[in-house]
């Protein structure tokens, strides 16, 4: 058995994901910063952003398939009316069941994510983060209602209207400086923006107000 197939055999055709963990929080970056949500961040990833601030995700082999039943029924159990489905790298996994069951609870479902795979599931908001190392497939780019794009470098510009050409005109776009070089990079963020104003600044709130 090849390790594709055993693995596809382990998630049981997405029954089952290797979760890293699921929490009740607050929204705290891009479009719905601020909204209570319940977050469910699945472990692997393909990426590798050296800046990433859940490295503990990268290997799925650390986080064993958990019943996707289970992790619904927990999300049910509290009062959040949305959803956020992250990782790691979400688009790694068949998310369809996962999906279809927490729109049968009456939740909205948003899915952040590089956009590296192809999408698979139902969602309500779809937060495109494209990373250079890694683009998005195509078929993600008319899908995303949000365009979130971590600049790091005066370069990352460039980068960010390279991928907001390729979204739909109703996608909102959003600038967000990478933490450890806020300070060094807000003001020409700010700027841009100003500048172009078609583009929004986001910033890691979360990070501000201390919680996951």
């Amino acid at each position: 058995m090849n390790l594709q197939q055993n693995n596809e055999d382990l998630l049981d055709g997405g029954r089952r994901l290797p979760l890293v963990e699921d929490f009740y929080t607050i929204q705290g970056e891009g479009f719905h910063t601020g909204k209570p949500a319940y977050f469910i961040r699945l472990g692997g990833c393909d990426v590798g952003c050296r800046w990433c601030d859940a490295k503990m995700t990268w290997n799925p082999k650390l986080f064993p398939p958990t019943e996707v039943d289970t992790i619904v029924e927990r999300a049910c159990s509290y009062p959040a009316q949305a959803i956020v489905i992250t990782g790691g790298e979400p688009s790694l996994y068949p998310l369809d069941y996962l999906t279809d069951a927490l729109a049968k609870k009456g939740l909205q479902i948003f899915l952040e994510t590089s956009g590296a795979h192809e999408l698979s599931g139902h969602f309500d908001w779809i937060c495109l983060s494209p990373k250079k190392q890694q683009p998005p497939v195509p078929s993600v780019f008319p899908k995303a209602d949000e365009l979130k794009v971590i600049i790091e470098t005066p370069g990352d510009f460039a980068w960010a209207e390279e991928n907001a050409a390729k979204v739909g005109e109703r996608c909102r776009l959003y600038l967000q400086p990478e933490w450890s070089r806020y300070d060094g990079m807000i003001e020409a963020i700010v700027e841009y923006a100003k500048g172009n104003p078609q583009w929004n600044i986001s910033v890691q709130t979360h990070k501000y107000m201390r919680i996951p």
